[in-house]
C-alpha cells in the first residue's frame, strides 16, 4: 500500500524536496500531549531531529518546550516562539558561547555531562551574576539494543557522567555558589522499539535516585531523555508511535518523589513518519544483473542509509504498472550513496516520481551540500 501524495500538486516543482504531512505531524502532537498530560508529564523536542522553521513552528502550538544541543538550536527554538523556561541544553560538548546563550536567554536548564563543564558554566553565570539550574546526565549503563552509533547509554560512550563518578561530581557540584542542581537527565538511546528497555532505565534511575537520598539530595526533576522509535518498515500502518504504551511505562515503573516533574526529549517519534523525501528518476541503468534506478536525491539529502546502513520504505508514486526489483541509488560518487538493493517497486521510467518515506527525522537537518550540491528546500501539505 503505497502513502498519500498531491501528485499533481507535486507537478513543476524542482526535486529532490522534503515533503511533510502536516496532518500525520499534528495527529502526532496531539497524541503526545493527550498521553502525557495523564501523567502531568513534560515534554521537549528534540529540535536535533528536524529544525525546520515550519516543523518547529507547528511543534510550539502544542506546548512543547525544546531540548537543544547547541547554541545555534537554543536560537532556532526561540525564534520559533518556544518559552525560554521550556528549554533544555544538552550537549557533552557546549562551547563557552553556547553557554553564555544559554544563560544570557535565561533557559530553563543545563544538561551536564562532565566536571569541567559544570565548573565552566558556574564560572561564566558568576561573571554574570546568575545562577544556571543544572541536571546531572548520568551515563546508566543500560543497554538500549540499538544501532552502536545510536547507543548513549553505555559505559564505554562519549555521553553522560559515569555511575563509578557520581560521588566526585556531586562534592563538586557542592562546593559551587552560581549553579543549582535540580535534577537528573538519562537518555539510552534512539530509536528504541523494544520498550523493555525503559523498563530498565527506570529501576537505574531508581537506585540513582536512592543514592541522592542518601547523600540528602533531593532533585525536582527527572529526565528519562527520548528514544522511542517509529516503524521503518511499515510507516502506512504506524504512522504514529505507540504514545500510550511508551508513557505507562514509566508511570508505572518509576515512582517519582512528592514535588518531583518528570521531563521527556522525544525527537525521532515527534517527526519521523511526518516527512518523506521526493526525488526523481534519472535514469533505468540496467547492467549485467540487476538494474539501476537512478535518482536526483542522494546522500546530500538523505544520510541516514550511508551513514547507518539504514532502511527506508521507498516508493514509486507516479507508476501503477507491476513491478521489478531495482538497487536504488543517487547521483554522489561515493558507492555508499545506495538508498536501497534489491527494492520492488512499481515499473520504474526516467521522471517518476519516488519517495523515501519515514525522513522527517535526521534527513533535512542533516542535508550538505557535497559535490557542490543545493540545498533542498521542503513543501507542507497544507501549504501547497
Amino acid at each position: 500500500m503505497k502513502g498519500h501524495f498531491p501528485i499533481n500538486k507535486f507537478k513543476g516543482l524542482t526535486t529532490p524536496f522534503y515533503y511533510y504531512d502536516t496532518q500525520i505531524l499534528r495527529e502526532t502532537l496531539a497524541l503526545i500531549r493527550e498521553e502525557s498530560s495523564k501523567y502531568h508529564y513534560h515534554i521537549h523536542y528534540a529540535v536535533k531531529a528536524n529544525a525546520n522553521p515550519g516543523i518547529l513552528s507547528i511543534i510550539r502550538e502544542y506546548g512543547l518546550g525544546a531540548d537543544c544541543v547547541s547554541g545555534g538550536e537554543i536560537q532556532a527554538a526561540l525564534a520559533a516562539g518556544f518559552p525560554a523556561d521550556k528549554i533544555v541544553f544538552a550537549g557533552v560538548g557546549k562551547a563557552d558561547w553556547e553557554i553564555k546563550v544559554g544563560l544570557d536567554s535565561d533557559i530553563f536548564c543545563f544538561n551536564v555531562e562532565s566536571i569541567p563543564e559544570v565548573v565552566i558554566i558556574d564560572e561564566l553565570a558568576g561573571a554574570r551574576g546568575k545562577i544556571a539550574n543544572i541536571a546531572l546526565r548520568i551515563n546508566p549503563e543500560v543497554d538500549a539494543h540499538t544501532h552502536h552509533y545510536i547507543t548513549t547509554g553505555l559505559k564505554e560512550n562519549k555521553f553522560g557522567i559515569n555511575l563509578s563518578q557520581l560521588d566526585e561530581v556531586l562534592d563538586v557540584v557542592s562546593g559551587l555558589s552560581h549553579i543549582r542542581l535540580i535534577g537528573i537527565h538519562f537518555h539510552i538511546g534512539s530509536q528504541i522499539t523494544d520498550l523493555t528497555a525503559f523498563q530498565a532505565a527506570c529501576s537505574r534511575m531508581t537506585e540513582v535516585q536512592e543514592h541522592f537520598n542518601r547523600r540528602n539530595i533531593f532533585v525536582e526533576n527527572i529526565n528519562f531523555g527520548g528514544g522511542l522509535g517509529i516503524d521503518y518498515q511499515n510507516p502506512n500502518d504506524h504512522p504514529v508511535p505507540d504514545f500510550a504504551a511508551y508513557f505507562a511505562i514509566f508511570n508505572k515503573y518509576f515512582q517519582a518523589q512528592p514535588g518531583q516533574a518528570i521531563h521527556f526529549e522525544p525527537g525521532r517519534s515527534v517527526v519521523g513518519q511526518c516527512g518523506s523525501l521526493i526525488s526523481s528518476v534519472l535514469y533505468v541503468k540496467e547492467g549485467s544483473s540487476k538494474k539501476f534506478a537512478i535518482l536526483d536525491a542522494g546522500f546530500t539529502e538523505l544520510i541516514r542509509p550511508a551513514l547507518y546502513d539504514a532502511y527506508h520504505a521507498i516508493e514509486n508514486i507516479s507508476s501503477d504498472e507491476d513491478g521489478d526489483v531495482y538497487d536504488v541509488v543517487g547521483p554522489i560518487c561515493e558507492s555508499s550513496d545506495c538508498f536501497g538493493k534489491e527494492v520492488t517497486l512499481n515499473k520504474v521510467s526516467r521522471g517518476n516520481l519516488v519517495a523515501l518515506r519515514s525522513a522527517g527525522a535526521y534527513g533535512e537537518i542533516m542535508a550538505s551540500q557535497y559535490n557542490c550540491r543545493r540545498l533542498p528546500v521542503s513543501y507542507f501539505s497544507d501549504l501547497l
